[in-house]
């Protein structure tokens, strides 16, 4: 398997990313740059962190249009595992790979901290390797991190299971001061009706050395790992 990391004007976690996959996983990763439109014989799609084009309009809306989308969007409709950090989140959102939309910070304020988040879905490419309800250390680092999707869109995402990950405090319970954004129902990560696109405001590759505090972020790159190395024995 090989792992492709967009990169977009503007990314500035791709090397974060690119980095824990071939230094610490020792997995096959190349970088896609926005203006191209194939993937590359890739497995498995990372849009990471950043400011995409500044952020302008709104994050992630100007990279929606970037060339490399038909292709990444065309992988998602053929079941190719994605997984969008950050601001790559943003972008599945703005480009209808992902339900609900991310706003400012209730609070206004950019915020870079270490939070903690529970597995709410264990059954994903990227999660299969947690335990339901495993509470993951990682750190943030945005100022439009606000989780919304309106009654009805969370009634079906409830229902279709697709809530991944919640902000809790360490102990694993959804509390107010857990949540670093004021995103609804402390939701910190979604994933598709498929199962295999998945969005995440924490940053898991910031996360994958006890230098930077902690090692949790290596469940998220270990299930895609599992995953695809139990789905190449069968």
């Amino acid at each position: 398997m090989k792992f492709g990391v967009i990169v977009f004007p503007g990314s500035n976690c791709d090397l974060d990313a690119y980095y824990l996959i071939r230094d610490i996983l020792r997995e096959p990763v190349e970088y896609i740059h926005y203006n191209e439109e194939s993937i590359k014989q890739c497995d498995v799609i990372i849009l990471p962190g950043g400011f995409t084009y500044g952020d302008y309009l709104r994050s992630g809306a100007i990279a929606r249009f970037s060339p490399i989308m038909s292709a990444v969007t065309d992988f998602a409709g053929r079941g190719g595992a994605i997984l969008g950090i950050c601001n790559g989140f943003q972008v599945l959102t703005e480009s209808g790979l992902l339900p609900g939309a991310l706003y400012r910070n209730n609070h206004l304020q950019f915020r870079c901290e270490q939070v903690f988040v529970r597995v709410e879905n264990n059954s994903l490419p990227f999660t299969r390797s947690a335990s339901l309800g495993k509470v993951l250390e990682m750190p943030v680092a945005h100022g439009d991190g606000s989780y919304y999707a309106p009654p009805e869109l969370l009634y079906v995402m409830e229902k279709n299971n697709q809530i991944v990950f919640r902000y809790t405090d360490a102990d694993g319970n959804v509390t107010p001061a857990a949540n670093p954004n004021g995103s609804i129902e402390n939701i910190a990560g979604v994933c598709n009706s498929r199962g295999n696109v998945i969005g995440m405001m924490p940053h898991p590759e910031r996360a994958g050395e006890k230098l930077l505090g902690s090692r949790h972020g290596l469940i998220i790159f270990k299930s895609i790992i599992s995953y695809f190395q139990n789905r190449e024995v069968v």
